[in-house]
């Protein structure tokens, strides 16, 4: 039997209310279940889900469309895969919580995102996306749990990123507070044009467990990325900038017990180059990061050049200008082809926990050349000079910063003591 249109219009809503989402036109507003009596009803309160409601709301207004999650607390047990939006806006003006009593679900359904074998809880991609969160929207990833499992184990398998930005093309996120982050808060992907503002991220271990790889974001194969007003509280870096980033401007970010701002790391894989230029990090305040302004690769094959690091301050860094050839591992220093050129420091300022203001190390096989300094004063916190340690740089005598002595092969990211 056929329904009288009015009729027809009205079951539709009926449903559409129960499973607490509306369409209205191109608009598809999200009630949390939690604040919906009559989907509680039929629900356990131990293992309520806004993940499908979420997704109907994708299904139905991703394209050409708006989709508002109303005030409230979101439970996410599930995967969210948004990578084929179209012209779409994403407002968030609640929390969403992601579960933490399912966490082999998590490792085994993660989303690869391809990069060392990471994978992600959530990507959003296609076209013209905004997804804002109006100083409003908090994303909780209940990061204690993972970390205590990972243990101190750097790389856990399917340990999730929050949020990836996965080709995505046109892309604003802006107003977001993160929370305890299961692993990255963000990472970026094959993507051009996206720009990041007004984040608020934390994550640090509670308790005496490594809160490492809680980086604020990674930059990957993309370019054109613009990030300012960022606050981050994190164990690892703030931001890093990894192979194959292109234009990226980075700007205004304070940063705290992190490894600031970085290029790197790229060259891990031999067999395939990796190549970050024109980028441009202007405005860093720190404070107790293991380094300021700094450059970390493998010996690997690719390219850094044209990076300019510019009105960084900083209280309580362990080693604040860092340049290495051999990341971690220390090895095949000065094998690696990767050349890093036309590298700029200017106006970098503050207190080293050691008497190293700058490490850098470049390969014997490919010299660093075209670096410069402008307005450095960087003094050790105890007194005494600040050692300025450099190899196979070429044009040292011009490059605006007087060596003291060589820097090893094997001098390592963070100092245990004066050296």
């Amino acid at each position: 039997m056929r329904l009288p249109p009015l009729l027809s219009v009205l079951c539709t809503v009926f449903w559409s209310a129960s499973a607490a989402m509306v369409k209205n036109g191109s608009t598809c507003v999200v009630t949390p279940l939690s604040e919906n009596r009559v989907a509680m009803r039929s629900i356990d309160t131990n293992r309520v889900d806004d993940t499908p409601q979420i997704m109907e709301a994708y299904k139905q207004c991703g394209k050409d469309g708006t989709i508002i999650l109303r005030e409230g607390t979101y439970h996410i047990r599930q995967v969210m895969d948004m990578s084929d939006l179209r012209n779409c806006s994403i407002e968030i003006h609640g929390t969403l919580i992601w579960s933490d009593d399912n966490l082999s679900y998590w490792r085994q359904s993660s989303f690869s995102v391809t990069y060392a074998q990471r994978s992600t809880a959530w990507r959003i991609g296609g076209r013209d996306i905004t997804l804002r969160g109006f100083g409003k929207a908090l994303f909780n990833g209940n990061g204690q749990t993972w970390i205590d499992l990972a243990r101190g184990q750097a790389n856990l398998q399917g340990r999730p990123i929050t949020l990836t930005v996965w080709r995505g093309t046109n892309v604003l996120i802006d107003g977001i507070t993160w929370r305890m982050a299961q692993f990255w808060h963000t990472f970026v992907a094959y993507s051009q044009n996206v720009t990041m503002t007004n984040l608020d991220m934390s994550t640090y271990s509670q308790n005496s467990q490594s809160s490492q790889n809680t980086d604020g974001t990674n930059t990957w194969n993309s370019r054109d990325i613009f990030i300012a007003n960022w606050t981050v509280k994190c164990g690892d870096d703030c931001i890093g900038i990894k192979g194959n980033s292109t234009n990226v401007h980075v700007k205004n970010v304070t940063c705290f017990e992190s490894g600031s701002v970085t290029i790197g790391s790229i060259g891990s894989n031999a067999n395939q180059p990796d190549y970050v230029e024109n980028v441009l990090v202007d405005g860093v305040s720190l404070n107790h990061s293991s380094n300021a302004a700094w450059i970390k690769t493998y010996p690997g094959r690719g390219h850094v050049r044209n990076v300019t690091f510019r009105n960084i301050d900083f209280k309580d860094v362990n080693q604040p200008i860092y340049v290495t050839s051999c990341i971690y591992s220390y090895n095949n220093c000065d094998s690696s082809r990767l050349s890093i050129t036309n590298i700029r420091w200017e106006n970098i300022t503050g207190t080293s926990r050691y008497n190293v203001a700058a490490g850098m190390h470049c390969s014997a096989q490919a010299p660093c050349d075209g670096f410069h300094f402008e307005n450095i004063d960087i003094r050790p916190l105890r007194g005494g000079s600040a050692k300025v340690l450099c190899s196979n740089i070429r044009n040292q005598a011009s490059m605006g910063l007087a060596c003291t002595g060589p820097c090893p092969g094997s001098h390592p990211q963070q100092l245990s003591g004066n050296v």
